[in-house]
């Protein structure tokens, strides 16, 4: 049966935006690194490599407890639309250095990652990249966390494993995922007109090249997309930091070019659906879900899920839909919860 964990009773404890440590953008930058990513390969590249491979290009990630070995089971994150890696910071501060290893991983075009401009954005690409970056540190079993539009990523991941395990194909096994804030089933979406849909318009596009240039045009326009709650009030430098790691490479962009992942899903509608996912993985992997109550983009996902996928642990959360910004306290105690249910940092025995 689904089970809620509801994250609201632990709202009093909440530090108000003012008055937190921020991390900023250029910290959370220095402390990973841009690695080489051949993408149609789909391989990371040695440094001797990238100058040689045509359409090479450079991605960043972030290794927490780099120093434990490799054969560990590892945590992965995926990153959230807009903000990118940069949008785990607040959560990774709390977090310290365990559970660990984890990975963060920065798609093409967000972050500190390359942004070319003729380039096929897509939820297959960003799956490749995150199997190289697997490969290329010796993953055999992880947990994976998502938020916002990297469940597509994952459910796509979900499905290369359940072919894997028909072919029997070895391969990283991924043992449970935390699904936050994001679509896992294309008739749930929500989102309103100020967001994707807006952003998707030759004015979305013109509106990305002025928040290129202007923290001012960037910070109304985060406020007019209703990615916060009613009652949370970013601060300055909250907003300046976000404008900072999202026009970071001439960035900006890239929330035109990638702001069509909602249609792509529903192209994939069977493909990308959690239920028939989770059938067909039948408990092999654990799956919990979690949902923010004032959420305007996903809130119809969490029903959804209760219906569908009984077997899910429901999470919510109060708030609006950038968690990661509003309770990051609350969104690392639920990671931290999953990632010792699940052996993070312990020895991965199996490998198939």
């Amino acid at each position: 049966m689904s089970r809620d964990i509801t994250a609201g009773a632990a709202q009093r404890t909440q530090v108000p935006a003012a008055e937190r440590t921020l991390v900023t953008a250029a910290d959370w930058y220095a402390h990973g690194q841009r690695i080489g990513y051949d993408p149609g390969a789909a391989r990371v590249l040695t440094e001797a490599e990238v100058d040689a491979v045509p359409g090479a290009l450079r991605v960043f990630e972030r290794v927490a407890a780099a120093g434990q070995d490799p054969g560990l089971v590892w945590l992965t994150l995926l990153p959230g639309f807009p903000d990118g890696s940069y949008g785990w910071a607040q959560v990774d501060r709390i977090l310290g250095e365990e559970p660990g290893p984890r990975l963060y991983v920065e798609p093409v075009g967000q972050g500190d990652s390359d942004k070319p401009r003729r380039y096929r954005y897509s939820t297959m690409e960003r799956a490749d990249l995150v199997q190289a970056l697997w490969r290329h540190h010796g993953v055999r079993r992880t947990v994976v966390v998502t938020f916002d539009y990297t469940s597509l990523a994952l459910l796509e991941l979900l499905r290369r494993q359940l072919d894997r395990a028909a072919s029997g194909t070895a391969g990283p096994v991924i043992t449970a995922t935390l699904m936050i804030n994001g679509g896992l089933f294309a008739d749930a979406h929500s989102h309103p007109w100020q967001g994707t849909p807006l952003l998707r318009t030759p004015l979305g596009a013109l509106g990305m090249r002025r928040a290129q240039r202007s923290p001012r045009v960037f910070a109304t326009a985060m406020t007019q997309a209703r990615m916060y709650s009613r009652d949370y009030h970013p601060t300055p430098q909250e907003l300046a930091e976000m404008w900072s790691a999202i026009t970071r490479r001439d960035g900006a962009a890239f929330l035109h070019r990638a702001a069509g992942f909602v249609a792509e899903h529903r192209r994939h509608a069977d493909r990308w659906d959690l239920a028939a996912i989770a059938g067909e993985l039948d408990g092999t992997v654990a799956l919990y879900v979690g949902g923010s109550v004032q959420d305007p983009y996903e809130h119809r996902q969490i029903p959804a899920a209760r219906r569908r996928v009984p077997g899910a642990e429901i999470l919510t959360f109060p708030g609006g839909h950038l968690t990661t910004s509003e309770h990051p306290d609350l969104l690392a105690a639920a990671i931290r919860d999953v990632a010792d249910r699940h052996g993070v940092g312990t020895p991965a025995t199996t490998y198939r």
